[in-house]
């Protein structure tokens, strides 16, 4: 039976690492340095190849010196992240490559990365293809897309900033949707991803939106933003990106370096988009909102902007398994127009039948 490690299982931190590279080895020969990620965009060696006869281990060796354990190590070479090891006769020995695999392994770990990406990060490896570009493409990805800084609060200080009433129930909503986040070992201390997130939440409760509709509200909002947001990826995997994915070969370093500055330069383009566009709905939809609710007795001038229309929701769903979700819009208005035009195609032939009626009455 094969154990298989969590994504953080096994990967020791630098203080462990350190301790156990100085330690002494059951090794043939030699000690074996800790070996460390170079930075992004430094060319790595060459792949692993055969052991080297300069060093070799047992698996207890192996694991002592990588801060690692052998069940860890076992369940990597399944997983195909460690390459297997020689067979010398009945015993399976490891080379000092097999060591700076395992120490590069726990350095990507140490850096969010899941044991799924690590494979792909060192399958290039092994191909030929540096890790700096690479590395640089999944940063870029990986990376903040906000400016905004995470903050602490605690709970009391949270119960006074909603009106001094604790609500444990709005607790656990805003824990579920990640507004707030639990630090481990303080039971009454939450991060704050978004203090920007939490002060719009403040401000609607102190204008009287009670907190369960706020919640409610967010979980709308959230999947509609996250249909946006796979809409601009759509849009810009087929228009920019598609050149580095189609290929039948990965991309090159230099690719990946290029699409990681593409990245960088296209990263705000999504919320300065959304932005403009909520901008110019809310002016446009607020007037007529206020106005409907004033009860003016001027009707609410309809301009060349576009403005929602109430369709049922399996009217929707037909359209979509018909001509797909990216047509919907373009479809619904094509119908509408055509309809229109068939409408007043038949007014003008109506109008003509009767005028040729009266123009052979006696």
């Amino acid at each position: 039976m094969n154990d298989e490690p969590a994504e953080t299982t096994g990967a020791p931190t630098a203080a462990a690492r350190t301790t156990s590279a100085n330690a002494t080895p059951r090794a043939t020969t030699g000690s074996a340095p800790t070996t460390a990620l170079p930075p992004v965009g430094t060319r790595l060696p060459a792949p692993i190849s055969a052991p080297s006869p300069a060093s070799t281990y047992r698996i207890e060796d192996l694991a002592h010196l990588s801060g690692t354990t052998v069940r860890t190590i076992r369940a990597y070479q399944d997983k195909g992240l460690l390459p297997r090891p020689e067979r010398r006769g009945r015993a399976n020995v490891y080379s000092q490559a097999h060591l700076q695999r395992l120490h590069q392994i726990a350095d990507l770990l140490d850096r969010g990365y899941t044991l799924a990406s690590i494979k792909e990060l060192l399958e290039a490896w092994d191909t030929g293809r540096g890790l700096g570009g690479v590395l640089g493409l999944v940063a870029e990805v990986d990376g903040p897309w906000t400016d905004e800084q995470a903050d602490r609060i605690t709970r009391s200080e949270l119960v006074e900033r909603f009106g001094g009433v604790p609500d444990e129930a709005a607790v656990t909503d805003a824990v579920e949707l990640g507004v707030l986040e639990p630090v481990p070992g303080e039971e009454d201390l939450f991060l704050v991803p978004s203090p920007q997130e939490l002060s719009v939440a403040a401000e609607l409760h102190a204008a009287g939106v009670p907190l369960s509709a706020i919640t409610g509200h967010l979980r709308e909002l959230r999947g509609q933003i996250e249909h946006i947001a796979a809409r601009f990826l759509d849009f810009t995997t087929e228009h920019v990106f598609a050149r580095y994915l189609s290929g039948h070969q990965a991309p090159s370093e230099a690719d990946t370096a290029e699409a990681a500055a593409l990245i960088r330069r296209l990263r705000p383009l999504a919320q300065q988009s959304v932005d403009a566009e909520l901008a110019r709905a809310m002016r446009s939809l607020a007037t007529r909102h206020l106005r409907q609710h004033l009860g003016a007795d001027a009707s609410v001038q309809r301009t060349s902007e576009s403005f929602p229309v109430q369709i049922p929701a399996s009217t929707i769903q037909a359209v979509e398994r018909l001509v797909g979700p990216e047509h919907l819009q373009a479809f619904i208005t094509a119908a509408a127009e055509r309809e229109v035009q068939t409408r007043t195609l038949d007014c003008l032939t109506a109008s003509a039948q009767n005028t040729s009626k009266l123009d052979q009455s006696p």
